[in-house]
């Protein structure tokens, strides 16, 4: 998944519906590669008081930090159409795809763990889920469902998997609270994280996971959407008319949203229905226009960066990850290394909100220099 998103060969047939090469479409790279910058950027802030939309949500509502990791789950979901249906074109059997799909997830999963378990290493309270591991799972239900399923039937699974979590999370009752409840103790997804993972929750919650078990259902149905919007894109027509249609199915998206945000509100801990619906709709009517501007109009100044980062995806967040924790390990004084060179450098002289920006936007900056050796060299992670 961290490597250049294919293409997919012409198929036979005159219909302006059926999957054709559309040649390299820079705007996906870029679009993947933004958002990478992005998580970089939201996850590294240096010290406390930064801006508000540099945050995630502190319950219903939401903010620029949360919509990373569902547009990053969204490009998943277009990798795996358009890469899967390449190799199937190309006569590889679906068994064969299957069990590739199965190690590459496992090799995922495993990343997470290893991001949760540095540099401590403490298995017995080490974090079951999180993002590496999320993006495994979800990638691997939605290979399977895409092997297996018309796109009737991918329609169907998105539906059922958003009206399944609607009703456990409405209708089943939590032990102490009753049902319907969409608060942090007494929502079923949450009980279902203090009753199966126990210790192996998320470090700063202790008794629940964002990433939790139960969540990860309409995360799934996440990664289909851009399936779905993938078939957009193999259609046989020009650029301009695919980037209306995504951006046409983008604004219904967020209007449903906004429907169901009534019943259950937007929340990115919970990964409602209604969140899904909304960061689905601004995946595509975001990456609607950047079809337009940079593969429509040849807008393609400024580009070069996103793109090489978006070539190295996984290791660039792998490398991220580990340094911070490798940042706060380290003791300089009476503080981590880290802390120190936020005060140094960023804080002595700018105001909290703009000392944390800078240094979460150098931090930015090495990750860039790290992707762009990888790139000179020609070094490409692939999972």
């Amino acid at each position: 998944m961290s490597a250049l998103l294919p293409v997919v060969p012409e198929s036979e047939g005159d219909s302006d519906l059926q999957p054709k090469k559309p040649g390299r479409l820079l705007s996906l790279d870029v679009f993947r590669g933004a958002t990478m910058a992005l998580m970089v950027l939201v996850n590294n802030g240096g010290g406390p008081g930064s801006y508000p939309q540099l945050e995630h949500s502190e319950w219903n509502g939401w903010t620029l930090t949360d919509t990373v990791f569902p547009s990053f789950l969204w490009i998943v979901g277009v990798s795996i159409a358009l890469s899967l249906s390449k190799r199937l074109a190309a006569g590889v059997s679906r068994s064969t795809i299957i069990a590739q799909t199965f190690r590459r997830a496992a090799i995922l999963y495993c990343l997470g763990l290893l991001v949760y378990l540095y540099p401590t290493f403490q298995f017995g309270t080490m974090r079951l889920l999180g993002v590496l591991q999320r993006i495994a799972i979800c990638y691997l239900v939605a290979s399977l469902i895409y092997l297996t399923s018309s796109l009737r039937g991918q329609i169907l699974w998105l539906l059922g998997l958003l009206t399944g979590y609607w009703m456990l999370m409405k209708l089943v009752p939590v032990p102490g609270f009753g049902t319907g409840h969409l608060d942090v103790q007494g929502n079923f997804a949450h009980y279902i994280d203090r009753l199966v993972l126990g210790r192996h929750n998320y470090s700063e919650t202790k008794s629940w996971d964002p990433e939790g078990i139960v969540s990860t259902l309409p995360s799934i149905a996440t990664v289909l959407f851009g399936i779905l919007a993938a078939r957009i894109l193999q259609w046989r027509r020009d650029i301009a008319a695919r980037s209306s249609w995504l951006f046409v199915i983008g604004g219904l998206l967020l209007v449903a949203a906004l429907i169901c945000n009534q019943w259950l509100p937007i929340n990115k801990k919970l990964w409602s229905v209604s969140f899904c619906l909304w960061m689905a709709g601004l995946d595509f009517t975001v990456f609607a226009g950047a079809l337009w501007v940079i593969d429509g109009e040849g807008y393609r100044r400024f580009t070069k960066p996103f793109s090489i980062i978006g070539m190295n995806a996984i290791a660039i967040y792998m490398v991220s990850e580990l340094l911070a924790e490798t940042l706060g390990m380290i003791r300089v004084g009476v503080g981590s290394l880290q802390a120190w060179i936020y005060r140094t450098a960023y804080a002595s002289w700018a105001a909290p909100a703009d000392a944390s920006l800078l240094y979460a936007l150098s931090y930015v900056l090495l990750m860039f220099g790290i992707a762009y050796g990888m790139y000179r060299k020609g070094w490409f992670l692939k999972v």
